[in-house]
């Protein structure tokens, strides 16, 4: 007997051995698990990151201006000082001038870029072969006028025949426009070549026996009592424009057209109220003249910025007569890059 157990006695044996086997690995399966790997984090997103560079800003344009100083320029001065060629980007810079003449050699040189003058001036260049174009009008009428004294004998043209007259140049337009006046009435003055104050002064020691005078000159002399003849001569007259060299209206036509949009904006400033105190305060501090003699006459200064081409033409016509120039320029003195704008 002892012999047949043997055998079911193993089995039963590894049975149990077996058993044991697989019931440590369950259990240590169940009641121990392993540490599970935590699962990867994905990385915190990086907050976009803020483009803090500014692009450079561009340079402003440097326009240079010759200017002989007068209140009739007074839309350059405000707007100079009231900071609209800067809200254009624009670097404006006025170089003193003794007079228009100048200014327009100055231009014509490449010692500047813009110029205001009146426009026989810059007709005259232009006609022989200036490298200038005349792009924006300053004002009209022209508000320069004959002063004589208050007891003077002159009250018609006719009584020019044969006086001496003061005026700044014989092409300035209002010159002009009373020689050509004096010659329908049968008269010819003598023109004595003196500026505004020189005039003056010429005029209160009766060296001539009238001036033509411009603002603020003009006001100067009615404020002390001389007396102004003739205004309705000259009031169809275009009076000063702005002039261009070449040289930037090729290179900087566009910075040109806002240059002009500044000035147009003084125009406006100023035509609001032309007596404010701060217009006169910065007409005062560019010309020197005195604040009576600016409140006196800046309501005269029509400002704006429209050529009068055909005024300007017919002033080409009279500086032929006058045999200042050869031949009139016609529309050829006008920007082209203007027209449609001033034009």
């Amino acid at each position: 007997m002892r012999k047949h157990l043997k055998r079911p006695i193993a089995v039963i044996t590894a049975l149990v051995l077996l058993s044991a086997i697989v019931a440590g690995c369950t259990s240590a399966s169940v009641a121990d698990p392993a540490p599970e790997a935590p699962a990867p984090t994905a990385p915190a997103e990086t907050p976009a990151a803020v483009d803090t560079y500014d692009e450079p800003a561009a340079q402003p344009t440097k326009i240079v201006v010759a200017d002989a100083k007068t209140t009739h320029h007074l839309n350059l001065y405000v707007a100079k000082e009231l900071g609209l060629f800067d809200k254009y980007n624009l670097d404006v810079e006025i170089i003193a001038t003794d007079d228009n003449a100048a200014s327009r050699d100055l231009v014509v040189s490449g010692g500047a870029d813009v110029f205001w003058t009146c426009p026989t001036v810059a007709i005259a260049a232009i006609a022989n072969g200036a490298p200038i174009s005349t792009i924006a009008q300053v004002k009209k009428p022209c508000t320069s006028v004959l002063l004589v004294p208050s007891d003077s004998s002159i009250t018609t043209l006719t009584d020019l025949n044969g006086k001496e007259i003061a005026g700044i140049s014989p092409t300035c337009e209002a010159v002009i426009s009373l020689t050509v006046a004096a010659r329908s009435a049968g008269a010819e003055f003598n023109l004595q070549r003196l500026a505004g104050g020189p005039a003056i002064t010429a005029l209160e020691g009766g060296a001539v026996d009238g001036a033509i005078l411009e603002e603020p000159h003009a006001s100067i002399a009615e404020l002390a009592g001389y007396t102004v003849l003739f205004r309705d001569v000259s009031e169809n007259i275009p009076c000063r424009t702005i002039n261009a060299s070449n040289r930037i209206l090729s290179s900087n036509a566009e910075q040109l057209k806002d240059f002009i949009k500044a000035v147009d904006e003084a125009n406006a400033i100023i035509l609001a109220d032309p007596a404010a105190e701060s217009i006169v305060r910065i007409a005062a501090d560019y010309t020197g003249a005195p604040e009576d003699a600016i409140i006196n006459g800046n309501h005269r200064l029509l400002f704006g910025v429209t050529l009068e081409v055909d005024g300007l033409k017919t002033l080409g016509d009279e500086l032929i007569s006058l045999d200042n120039i050869k031949e009139n320029p016609g529309d050829s003195m006008f920007a082209d890059e203007f027209k449609g704008i001033t034009w």
